[in-house]
């Protein structure tokens, strides 16, 4: 590996640690939040418990009665529940109290009746009148069996005096599958955009580096020769040169898209992994099944948002090294947009909308409309027109009226897709065609890849075409009108 080739792997490797070291840092504050959120729900869980001790406590004296009976029963209820991926059969909260001098009147589990807890931290500090917590193994050497416990204390009514505590234990383990997930959920987003960049970055440096290689082409095809011949070497040595030209501009091309990927990439993944970040930290805290879904359906929602995005980008990539189609053949346009308005009904029935197919009035010839062909890749022009027509069935309100028009001028094809949305606003008219740029669909208020049009731009491209999208004449009405212009077939 050349010089070049090693500078270049070792910037995209800096960029790849750049990357690992924020996710680690994201990955690694996901435990501490969610060990918050579950002391903050401790706290309140022993606040309650201990004013339903205090309402049986008599002449300074703890009666942990009615305590026994709600935890026996509790310890017996029987019921199957997922939390998402978590099976949950059997309540494990525990609970203990104790007196005044810290002895232990009653165990939820039974274990440490009678026992004296007054040097552990969170019976001592209870005691004292401080909060007092602690997180303790059951298990020694074993940090599964890591169990939370938060305690409150038990006062006389009237005096307000500290009279014993009340305890309630966790195991981290309960809430620890959360954390699994999250971290699993995060890992996969933030690689799979790491990844992503790492074999465009791959690809392109080996593509750099090709044309410095051409010099010791040459001297090998010199030595090779079995004499001097002035004439056939200066040849040899143009044709190298200019190939070397090609390729070098196309390298530095290179170089500066690239550039302009990576820095475009990375902005557009920021705003999902901020998503991602924002629903899991919210999930730490106290809410309802309702909101932990719609939180879960945001992180699985932005994963795919980074999943399209990148799969549309390596697919646009791969089009955009294309230089000349390599198998075209004659396509009639007529059939084809038949074929896409009929392929498209279900879609546009789901929102009341209509697509009709129909010839403008320089085609009153219906044979001419019919035969009319153009040289193309039937696959991507077809993808192309698709693109443009799933683009106005996204703008379109509900009930709207789509249409697809075929118009002959001269030696050109003119394919028109016209909708009834709001239009393209004044700002955006020269950025539709931009890499990642969308704007937010009227229904759904939510926005694309950005990388349709840009797609459509290319396949256009390479067909020797053109591709326009603009508003529709306000005779016509409201709503944006994309044109394509394609050669037709010499007859």
């Amino acid at each position: 590996m050349s010089k070049r080739s090693r500078i270049f792997m070792g910037l995209l490797l800096i960029y790849a640690v750049g990357m690992a070291f924020v996710l680690y840092r994201v990955v690694a504050e996901l435990d501490p939040r969610y060990r918050e959120s579950a002391e903050e729900s401790l706290v309140e869980t022993s606040q309650i418990l201990a004013a339903l001790v205090e309402q049986d406590v008599r002449d300074g004296a703890i009666d942990p009665a009615r305590l026994e009976r709600l935890f026996k029963a509790a310890y017996a209820r029987e019921f199957d529940v997922h939390i998402f991926n978590v099976h949950k059969a059997r309540v494990e909260l525990r609970v203990y109290v104790t007196d005044r001098q810290g002895s232990v009147v009653y165990d939820s589990t039974g274990q440490s009746l009678g026992k004296d807890f007054s040097q552990w931290r969170d019976v001592r500090l209870t005691l004292q009148g401080a909060y007092g917590a602690r997180t303790t193994l059951d298990l020694p050497g074993e940090p599964d069996s890591a169990v939370m416990y938060v305690a409150a204390p038990v006062r006389q009514a009237g005096s307000g005096e500290i009279i014993g505590s009340l305890t309630v234990g966790k195991p981290v383990q309960s809430f620890g599958q959360f954390v699994v997930a999250a971290r699993s959920r995060t890992l996969y987003a933030g690689l799979l955009s790491v990844l992503a960049v790492l074999v465009l970055g791959v690809t392109v440096s080996v593509w750099m580096v090709r044309p410095f290689g051409l010099t010791a082409d040459y001297v090998r095809y010199v030595k090779a020769q079995p004499g001097f011949h002035p004439v056939r070497l200066l040849r040899r040595a143009w044709d190298l040169l200019r190939a070397a030209f090609d390729e070098m501009r196309d390298a530095l091309a290179g170089r500066n898209y690239v550039a302009d990927y990576v820095q475009t990439l990375t902005h557009e993944v920021k705003s999902p992994l901020s998503a991602i970040r924002g629903a899991a930290e919210l999930l730490q805290e106290p809410m309802d099944e309702a909101q932990r879904q719609r939180f879960l359906a945001n992180i699985q929602r932005e994963t795919l948002r980074i999943q399209e995005m990148v799969d549309r980008m390596m697919e646009l990539t791969a089009l955009e090294t294309r230089r000349v189609l390599d198998n075209t053949q004659p396509v009639a346009l007529l059939a084809l947009l038949d074929e896409l308005a009929h392929a498209s009904h279900g879609v546009a029935a789901q929102r009341g909308c209509r697509i009709t197919v129909a010839a403008t009035e320089d085609m009153a010839d219906m044979a001419n409309m019919a035969d009319m062909t153009v040289e193309a890749d039937p696959f991507l022009l077809r993808r192309a027109i698709s693109n443009l027509l799933d683009n106005a069935l996204d703008f379109s309100p509900e009930g709207g009226h789509i249409q697809l028009g075929l118009q002959m001028h001269g030696r050109w094809a003119k394919v028109t897709v016209r909708d009834q949305g709001p239009g393209i606003p004044d700002y955006a008219r020269d950025k539709v065609f931009e890499k990642f740029y969308s704007l937010a669909r009227p229904h759904s208020r939510k926005k694309s890849t950005g990388l349709g049009l840009s797609f459509v731009h290319e396949i256009v491209s390479l067909h020797r075409g053109k591709v326009e999208l603009g508003n529709r004449p306000d005779k016509e009405g409201t709503g944006a009108c994309a044109v394509l212009w394609l050669p037709r077939s010499k007859d």
